[in-house]
C-alpha cells in the first residue's frame, strides 16, 4: 500500500490504472477507522482493481464549537487498517494541501442540505457545504469508477447522490447498510466520546428506530412512529435534537407511510458525543444496497 499527501502523486500514482482501464474504488473518511469504514473498504478492494482511501479530517464541515480540534485522530493504525482492508493508496494530504491560500470555490446541494443536519437552528447548511466540496475535490482528483458511503449518514449519501447526478461525474455512488455494534449502537468515530454510562444508554438510539419501523406499516401516521420512537428513546432519558420522517430520496417530510421508501432519522447528544441514526421502511430492497448514478 502506498500513502501520498500531494494531488500531483495522487494523479501520478492512479495514471497506469487509467491507462490500463482499471477500474478504480473511491472511500472517502477522516480516519478513526472503525469497522464500519472497513467493511467500505473491503467492498472496494472487492469490487475494483484498485482501492483509494482519502485519510482528511475536513476543516471545513466542522462549525463553530464543533469537535475539530479533538477528532480522533490515529494515521499509523488507520493506515495499517486501511492495508489489512485491501486498500491500495492513501491520499492524506495537509489541510493547506486542499484548502491553499486563496481557496474560494464551495460547492452546495440546494433543499437538501436545509433539514435534519442541516437545519440552520442545528448544525446549518455549511456542514454539508464543506462535505460536498471535499467529495466533490476527491471526485475530480481520484475520477473513480465508484464512490463508497455508509447509509448511517443517510442524509449525506443522498446529498452527495444529488451531486453527482446534478455535476455529471461518472462515479457510481454505492451506499453499504450500517455497521452496528452487537447492541445495535451504529460504529461511529464519535462513540470513542461516549462515558461508560452514556454508552449503556446509546443502544436506545436503534431500538427507537426498531419501534418506529414497527409501527410504519403502509396506512401508518408517521406521528405514530415517531411517538412508539420518542417513547423508547425517554425511556433511557434521551431527548433527540432531531427525530423525523422523510422521503428517503428527496428528503420531503412524510406525513404517513404510503409504500415508497421513508427514512426515520434521529440526532442525539449523551455528553460530549453527538450521534445520528436512521432507518429505512417501505423499501422493496435492503436499503444498503442502494445506488445511484
Amino acid at each position: 500500500m502506498r500513502i501520498v499527501a500531494a494531488a500531483g502523486e495522487l494523479r501520478d500514482a492512479l495514471a497506469p490504472a487509467r491507462r490500463e482501464a482499471r477500474t478504480i474504488g473511491l472511500v472517502p473518511t477522516m480516519g478513526a477507522l472503525h469497522e464500519g469504514h472497513s467493511s467500505l473498504l473491503r467492498a472496494a478492494s472487492a469490487e475494483c482493481d484498485v482501492a483509494v482511501m482519502s485519510l482528511f479530517v475536513n476543516p471545513a464541515q466542522f462549525g463553530p464549537g464543533e469537535d475539530l480540534a479533538r477528532y480522533p485522530r490515529d494515521r499509523e493504525r488507520d493506515a495499517a487498517l486501511a492495508a489489512d482492508a485491501g486498500v491500495d493508496l492513501v491520499y492524506a494530504p495537509a489541510a493547506e494541501e486542499v484548502y491553499p491560500a486563496g481557496f474560494s470555490t464551495t460547492v452546495e446541494v440546494g433543499g437538501l442540505t436545509d433539514v435534519l443536519c442541516g437545519d440552520p437552528n442545528r448544525r446549518g447548511r455549511g456542514h454539508f457545504r464543506g462535505v460536498t466540496t471535499i467529495v466533490a475535490k476527491l471526485l475530480n482528483l481520484v475520477e473513480p469508477d465508484v464512490a463508497y458511503f455508509g447509509q448511517k449518514d443517510a442524509q449525506q449519501a443522498v446529498v452527495i447522490k444529488r451531486m453527482a447526478t446534478d455535476l455529471d461525474y461518472g462515479a457510481r455512488i454505492a451506499v453499504l447498510p450500517t455497521v452496528r455494534e452487537p447492541d445495535g449502537l451504529a460504529m461511529s468515530s464519535r462513540n470513542a466520546y461516549l462515558t461508560p454510562a452514556d454508552r449503556r444508554r446509546a443502544p436506545a438510539l436503534h431500538r427507537a428506530l426498531r419501534a418506529a419501523a414497527d409501527v410504519a406499516v403502509p396506512g401508518a401516521a408517521a406521528r405514530d412512529a415517531l411517538a412508539a420512537a420518542r417513547a423508547e428513546l425517554s425511556g433511557a432519558g434521551i431527548e433527540p435534537e432531531y427525530l423525523e420522517a422523510r422521503d428517503a430520496e428527496d428528503l420531503s417530510p412524510v406525513e404517513a407511510f404510503n409504500g415508497r421508501p421513508a427514512l426515520i432519522a434521529l440526532a442525539a447528544r449523551l455528553g460530549d458525543a453527538r450521534l445520528i441514526d436512521n432507518v429505512v421502511v417501505g423499501a422493496t430492497t435492503d436499503p444498503g444496497g442502494q445506488e445511484n448514478r
